[in-house]
């Protein structure tokens, strides 16, 4: 099925209901937008595209995302969606590399024309106008057929450690991340409302499927990014609104509250629900975050090529404080959603028991159909229908998935296994810190040595004797770190992930007598 039906079948429907909203202004109805998307898919397929060509998204969050996104869709076109901060350069990379034809882009990102692209659409153009103008018969305007295994979303990984490979996402993918939320993540009604304040590049603009599914409102802040205290007064404005946040976000959320002095029921009024993922949340900021703004939260866990599916940790789960195992559970990302299988294997794929500790595999309707182009990345990732994530866990006997780190990030010590998360854990309860990263660095004696990377809060002043003092009272010996380094801030990619690879190498390019060793 193309995924463009699900807003024909919305603006059917309901055709004079607001569905896109830039900040408090109604910027369309489900019938406008239909139309518009309508049109455009005409006059591309009218200009020489044909399905299954690649197009380019590469704009800050903006109203007509949207609209291009399923106008695409309703053409049978392929979308290469850009994160507004990558430089230029990457993004011609990635034309070069999708063989794009045509971008769509906001004069902010993308000032002058990009290399390789056939033609180059600033949305707020009057060429924009024009491919957008709305198509008035679009109930019959015929939807390309596409099958279940078609692409439909061709995403760029973020790339940290080299360059980034292309995640090829089908329909089924996609539509099957949109009917698991419903069911693993949050009921949505046609009342609800969606703000797009994380890149709709990413995550955030997927969940545009299931609250169109539903026939909710879509808004798009006026600053087009994160600023708390609009979100906050939007919410108040529209409704409640729920959102898909890094935990980053989910951090400047929750310090607005607080130095604003807002209670659980001021953010009530703002925020229906808070979805996080993408990067390690710390039970530290989890349980501030539940005591400042209530049960606002549900965590997922998924990857570029498993897009928002894999487990959920259900806003119930996080508030059964009563729970014998509550922080563990809080810890964990929740348990498997509902399409898809998880288990723990060792490095032959082998099935581990209940408890130990592994990479992740995930076996479902939501992994991508493999890398664009690269079929060794592909052989080597995806195994008997099984997606080797690359990321550590275990599983306990109720199912809930804890993940350890990354596999790259596993510091082995002397022969012993330390997993940095569990060491960032400790120091971030620690009075003072802000953030923390922990990574390895080469020993010679050692293989590696811990040495974290430490951030304090404003108005904090933190000594290596304090927090080394701090972990030998909480965690064994070996795994605390050796050295530390205080920081004022920690490097971070655009999706709000710190970069450790970019960490280990400020170690290796600092003066031998400064680097780490375990003496």
């Amino acid at each position: 099925m193309n995924l463009a039906h699900l807003l024909l079948r919305q603006a059917r429907q309901q055709p004079g209901r607001n569905a896109i909203y830039n900040g408090t202004a109604p910027h369309a109805t489900y019938g406008q937008w239909a139309a518009r998307s309508a049109g455009l898919a005409r006059r591309l397929l009218d200009s020489g595209l044909v399905p299954g060509d690649r197009v380019l998204l590469f704009m800050h969050n903006h109203p007509r995302y949207l609209e291009i996104l399923f106008g695409a869709w309703w053409a049978g076109l392929v979308v290469v969606p850009i994160n507004a901060k990558l430089h230029t350069l990457e993004a011609q990379w990635i034309i070069e590399n999708a063989n794009v034809r045509w971008g769509f882009v906001t004069s902010d990102v993308a000032p002058t024309a990009l290399a390789g692209l056939e033609r180059q659409i600033d949305v707020e153009s009057g060429e924009a106008d024009t491919l957008l103008a709305p198509l008035a018969d679009f109930i019959g305007e015929p939807l390309t057929e596409r099958d279940n295994d078609s692409l439909a979303w061709l995403f760029y990984t973020s790339g940290t450690t080299g360059r980034p490979k292309g995640v090829m996402i089908t329909q089924r993918n996609l539509m099957t991340m949109g009917l698991t939320y419903f069911v693993d993540v949050d009921s949505v009604s046609a009342q609800d409302a969606i703000v797009y304040a994380a890149p709709m590049s990413h995550g955030a603009g997927l969940y545009a499927i299931p609250h169109l599914m539903a026939g909710a409102r879509h808004v798009v802040p006026a600053s087009a990014g994160v600023d708390p205290a609009e979100l906050f007064e939007l919410g108040r404005a529209v409704g409640p609104l729920s959102t898909f946040a890094a935990p980053t976000i989910v951090k400047r959320l929750v310090d607005h509250a607080e130095v604003a002095g807002l209670t659980p029921n001021d953010a009530a009024a703002s925020f229906k629900t808070i979805v996080y993922g993408g990067a390690p949340m710390y039970v530290a900021d989890i349980a501030r975050a539940l005591r400042v703004m209530g049960p606002r939260f549900v965590q997922i866990y998924g990857q570029g090529e498993t897009p928002m599916v894999a487990t959920a940790l259900s806003r119930q789960h996080l508030i059964d404080s009563k729970h014998p195992r509550y922080l563990e559970r809080i810890a964990s990302v929740g348990v498997a959603q509902t399409p898809v299988q998880l288990r723990i294997s060792d490095a032959s794929g082998a099935e581990l028991p209940v408890g130990e500790v592994g990479e992740v595999l995930v076996k479902g309707d939501s992994v991508m159909a493999g890398y664009w182009g690269n079929p060794e990345a592909t052989a080597n990732a995806i195994r008997d229908g099984w997606l080797f994530t690359g990321d550590v866990g275990s599983l306990d006997a109720d199912g809930f998935l804890t993940l350890k780190d990354r596999s790259k990030d596993l510091i082995i010590s002397g022969g012993s296994n330390i997993y940095p998360r569990e060491v960032e854990e400790v120091l971030l309860t620690a009075a003072g810190v802000a953030e923390v990263a922990v990574v390895g660095a080469p020993d010679a004696q050692w293989g590696e040595v811990v040495v974290a990377f430490v951030v304090a809060q404003s108005g904090f002043s933190l000594s290596e004797q304090t927090l080394d003092q701090h972990c030998l009272q909480t965690i064994a010996r070996f795994k605390r770190p050796k050295h530390y380094r205080l920081v004022e801030a920690l490097p971070k990619n655009n999706y709000g992930k710190v970069l450790k690879t970019e960490l280990r190498q400020r170690l290796l390019q600092e003066p031998t007598g400064d680097r780490p060793s375990a003496s």
